[in-house]
């Protein structure tokens, strides 16, 4: 299994107004925060400074366009972890590493579980084993579960930082108008599609297509896992489908390389979505991408495959 050393974020004090679409990944380290946060994921990053504001320091421990399934922390993660007061993950499974991190830190922060009342997907059948059985933890790519993760941050935020509660709700409340107008501009733009079938690098958007009607053929990797194997037979199986559903695009995703993708797209003669156009899977961009925040990754996925699809 593929293992990614990643070291930790350091960002400059930006923190954006609720709802904002602009100025990429709304992290401050400021260590003279009333309250020090753990963040996970950059989704869970960009979440936290939303509702936390001005009254939380975010260390985020994954950077934009890095796969989260499979990591291993650096010696200044542990370090935050270990001043932490809240430490926000996402669940389902998907920080394996985490509470072995959390138990070599020695900290005594409270963990918030960001997935906590929302309905997870089951695994397809090939990727439920003794290590991946928890279901399909993409649970951001469905707005509605991004109300309930916001929701659950506000919470957590409040019992450690009382004083703040009323910042918190204020910024909760915005945010989550925020998510309701996204989801029904999602939901608009998908009807006006004829042909919905959905091919991807990885199988990361369960959730997505779930919400919005969309038809999921298959994915280059056939798995929610990005470090599972490709076989010859799958590639070629996947190309069949291609051809046989009158699938129009296949879509690359930013944090995994295209070549596969184009090379599919190639056998079954149908374009392939790379680039500056790729979607956002696994987590944001970087600063000044499409994908800078939640509110501009879900646009930028939910208008390319539009786009893709007409």
């Amino acid at each position: 299994m593929r293992r990614l050393l990643v070291m930790a974020l350091v960002a400059t004090s930006l923190v954006a107004a609720c709802g904002a679409d602009a100025g990429g990944s709304r992290q401050s380290s400021n260590p003279d925060a009333p309250l020090q946060v753990v963040t996970t994921t950059t989704v869970l990053t960009d979440f936290a400074a939303v509702i936390g504001g001005e009254r939380v320091g975010i260390y985020g421990l994954l950077k934009p366009n890095v796969d989260p399934h499979d990591y291993e922390p650096a010696p200044a993660d542990l370090d935050a972890i270990a001043k932490a007061r809240v430490i926000v993950k996402n669940g389902v499974g998907l920080e394996e590493w985490l509470d072995d991190t959390i138990r070599s830190s020695g900290t005594k922060a409270t963990v918030a579980d960001a997935s906590e009342g929302i309905t997870v997907r089951d695994l397809p059948a090939a990727d439920r084993d003794a290590a991946h059985d928890h279901g399909d933890p993409h649970i951001w790519h469905d707005p509605r579960n991004a109300t309930r993760m916001v929701t659950t941050i506000a919470a957590a935020f409040t019992a450690a930082d009382p004083a703040g509660a009323s910042v918190y709700a204020a910024n909760l409340a915005t945010y989550v108008a925020a998510l309701r107008s996204l989801d029904t501009e999602i939901a608009a733009d998908i009807d006006t599609l004829t042909n919905k079938k959905l091919v991807t690098n990885h199988d990361a958007f369960g959730y997505f297509v779930d919400r919005y009607g969309l038809t999921f053929v298959g994915s280059i990797i056939p798995s929610f896992d990005t470090s599972a194997d490709l076989s010859a037979s799958d590639l070629r199986n996947l190309v069949t489908a291609i051809k046989a559903e009158g699938v129009k695009a296949v879509f690359s995703e930013s944090s995994l390389p295209a070549k596969t993708a184009a090379s599919i797209a190639a056998d079954a003669g149908v374009k392939v979505v790379e680039g500056d156009d790729a979607l956002y899977g696994d987590g944001l961009g970087p600063a000044g991408s499409d994908g800078a925040t939640y509110l501009t990754m879900m646009r930028h996925n939910a208008q390319t495959i539009a786009s893709s699809l007409r």
